[in-house]
């Protein structure tokens, strides 16, 4: 590929990235399930190692592809990574275009397909020149494309939105065309070109759902993975992707343990997630209520996709890569990171590009009156600096509020899930600010290592002092603070770190105090349940206990075995 290629496709995903949230709001087909704009994100992530060679990306894409939106276009790549250069883009995208639409079952006009469509019509009417003219009429096609879909879908048309799949194709192809055409910056904005059909209708009403999602990989002989006839009886929504002797399959279907039993007639099942539809769209059907102001927080607080979800905050995501994964850090499976740290893969984490960001906080700001980002601690990324420097350029109005929060982890979760809470008790955008700042200023945390040779494999202490340490039994505790994170103290076990835990509660507040306790785990829940979560809730029977997954930045720097426990005492 021209050097140009690689880029394209990695601007193209992380504009997916920045939109993603919208695209789940906005999903209602072929199930109001809320999960393309994710499904996307972590179908399409391979992309972002484009210059690692076509047949490897294909493969991956192949294996990460989930959701029907993202299984339809990790096919449609397939085809569209076959061109070296813009010369190459009319034959590509038309067979992209054509293993989409051989992919699915049933497929419908009215969904990404149509995009594909409008796509190779428009690239072969005229030859691809890869400059602003050109691009310009591509999109402006593509938009109408887009803007078809309600007419085309009656669901659409009922929830008043266009199609949540074909919106995230066109934004990707946003992205791609204009590092083509070398305006990498020069987007206009997605709530202006589809105004009127990005939120949906109060009056809809999203059908109750049974059955599961699922997404597997089976291993297959000769020509057995080519009978979708026969695949399509297990379940609805098929789609069938093949690479050489792997067969990945996409369907609904009502009961998962026999729609895997069934798939298995077909080859050797290699990989299986399967997620509960019920859930998916009884958490859509409960929509973010307005706020006065809209909260937006990095993922290195640990607070789950789920808990942003149901407050409406949006998370700016760090990337996590295990041996040859990358993910988002919310998206990536925290039992597969910390059993790969513990065989010993190499593990690193790595911030969002700051393509990535900008594109983030112009999605924000284009779709919300006033933002408040709650910024992880600048002694620990450049995303403060970044936020900061991109606002004076773009933030005339005074929209864009940026706290330093001098956080991460628990704490900075604690703090976005307080004031996102607030942010629903008052209309007052400048109340929430001063709430945001002075629970920045009274939260604390503290986090137990189970063991310091995750921090030597990162390089934040040395082998030699990790070898030592782990000999004599030695588990530090570590208070995330505004200056780094503090070592304040040194325990030899789990009972002393419980100890260690309450006496800094019990320091902090009366036991009566109304106080919010965040938890966070790795892959110890079932000790944090039995044990700590009862013993804090005796000792602070009046506080709020909140059980969060430990954020993977910190997870992956710390490794498996680490708990924390964060705390925002009562207001006086």
């Amino acid at each position: 590929m021209e050097t140009p290629f690689p880029q394209a496709l990695i601007a193209g995903f992380e504009r997916v990235a920045a939109w993603a949230d919208l695209l789940d709001e906005i999903n209602v087909f072929p199930v109001a399930d809320g999960d393309t704009g994710r499904n996307l994100v972590v179908s399409l992530s391979p992309l972002r190692q484009a210059a690692q060679g076509r047949e490897r990306i294909i493969r991956e894409l192949l294996l990460s592809a989930r959701g029907n939106s993202g299984n339809i276009a990790a096919r449609f790549f397939s085809g569209l990574l076959m061109a070296d250069s813009a010369r190459d883009l009319a034959g590509a995208v038309r067979q992209g275009r054509d293993r989409a639409w051989q992919a699915v079952h049933d497929p419908k006009p009215g969904t990404m397909l149509t995009v594909f469509d409008a796509l190779a019509e428009a690239v072969e009417e005229s030859q691809a020149m890869a400059d602003a003219p050109w691009r310009e009429r591509v999109l402006r096609r593509l938009e109408q494309a887009v803007l078809s879909t309600p007419e085309l879908l009656p669901i659409l048309k009922a929830a008043g939105v266009v199609d949540a799949g074909a919106l995230g194709a066109f934004i990707f192809l946003d992205g791609f065309f204009s590092v083509l055409a070398g305006d990498g910056d020069g987007f206009r904005p997605i709530t202006e070109i589809f105004k009127g059909y990005l939120k949906v209708s109060p009056a809809f009403s999203a059908e109750a759902e049974t059955g599961c999602c699922v997404d597997t990989v089976l291993q297959v002989e000769g020509e057995a993975g080519d009978d979708l006839q026969g695949l399509s009886a297990v379940g609805e929504s098929v789609v069938v992707l093949r690479n050489g002797d792997y067969l990945k399959v996409h369907l609904h279907a009502r009961d998962g343990q026999k729609a895997r039993s069934d798939l298995a007639a077909f080859g050797k099942v290699v990989r299986w997630s399967a997620d509960d539809l019920g859930a998916q769209v009884r958490s859509f059907r409960r929509r973010p209520v307005e706020q006065a102001v809209h909260i937006m927080t990095d993922a290195a607080g640990s607070i789950s996709r789920e808990t942003t979800a149901e407050l409406g905050v949006t998370l700016l995501e760090s990337y996590i890569t295990a041996g040859e994964k990358s993910l988002p850090e919310t998206h990536f499976v925290p039992e597969e990171l910390y059993e790969a740290m513990r065989r010993g893969v190499k593990v690193s984490t790595a911030q969002a590009s700051l393509f990535e960001r900008h594109q983030h906080y112009q999605s924000v700001l284009d779709r919300y009156p006033r933002v408040l980002y709650l910024c992880v601690g600048s002694v620990f990324t450049g995303n403060c600096a970044a936020a900061m420097a991109w606002q004076q350029q773009h933030d005339r109005e005074g929209r864009f509020t940026i706290i330093d929060s001098g956080a991460a982890s628990g704490r900075l979760g604690l703090m976005a899930l307080a004031t996102a809470r607030f942010a629903r008790e008052t209309r007052d955008a400048g109340e929430v600010i001063r709430f945001a700042r002075e629970g920045a200023a009274r939260c604390q945390e503290y986090l137990f290592l189970d063991t310091l040779r995750y921090l030597a494999a990162g390089g934040r202490i040395s082998r030699t002092g990790a070898f030592f340490g782990d000999m004599i039994h030695m588990k530090p505790v570590i208070s995330p603070l505004p200056e780094g994170a503090k070592k304040v103290g040194v325990v030899r076990n789990r009972t002393e770190q419980l100890k260690f835990a309450l006496e800094k509660l019990g320091a902090a507040q009366g036991k009566g105090d109304r106080a919010m306790i965040m938890i966070e785990y790795t892959d110890n829940l079932e000790w944090v349940m039995k044990k700590v979560q009862p013993e804090i809730e005796q000792f602070c029977p009046e506080a709020e206990i909140i059980l969060q997954p430990m954020s993977l930045t910190s997870g992956a720097h710390m490794g498996p075995g680490t708990w924390g426990v964060a705390f925002l005492p009562d207001r006086v």
